[in-house]
């Protein structure tokens, strides 16, 4: 819009003199004039819209691994030794362990005039613990996604 009063420095462009605010406020009640100076406003207003940009197709896929897995195993073996005896005793003796080695007493009546308990044998029994190492074939299952970006207009799905 246009200012109703030029510049001091610019030159007039029309010779019609128009009314300022300050003359009609010293000149008599006869002489105002009225001018009507229309405002105007800009309003904006904001709008969203969904816009399809691109697409995505994910899909996973799972790949096998063959694989040895390791893993210590141990196996306990026992030896048994008979060890002859073929004493006279009193009561049974209790099993008896010494370190790795338990010994069990068999024992036999033997029917004499009198009767007397005989230790016919022992049995000692060793303990081993054998530590190996096996392996052993697995198949394992990894799945991995493979994302493939594509034209949004594109419907088939293609790239």
């Amino acid at each position: 819009m246009a200012d109703p009063i030029p510049p001091a420095s610019a030159p007039p462009h029309d010779e019609e003199q128009v009314p300022v605010l300050d003359d009609a406020l010293t000149s008599s009640a006869r002489a105002v004039s009225e001018e009507v100076i229309p405002l105007i406003e800009e309003t904006a207003t904001v709008g969203k819209k969904q816009v399809v940009t691109g697409r995505v197709r994910v899909q996973t896929v799972t790949d096998t691994i063959d694989e040895v897995a390791k893993a210590n195993v141990q196996r306990e073996t026992v030896e048994v030794t008979r060890v002859p005896v073929d004493r006279m005793v009193e009561s049974a003796p209790e099993i008896g362990t010494e370190g790795d080695l338990t010994i069990v007493s068999v024992l036999e009546e033997v029917l004499v005039v009198e009767r007397r308990l005989v230790l016919k044998e022992e049995l000692h029994i060793r303990r081993r613990v054998e530590t190996e190492t096996v392996e052993v074939p697995v198949t394992l299952r990894k799945q991995r996604a493979i994302v493939e970006r594509t034209d949004p207009d594109d419907s088939s799905g293609s790239t």
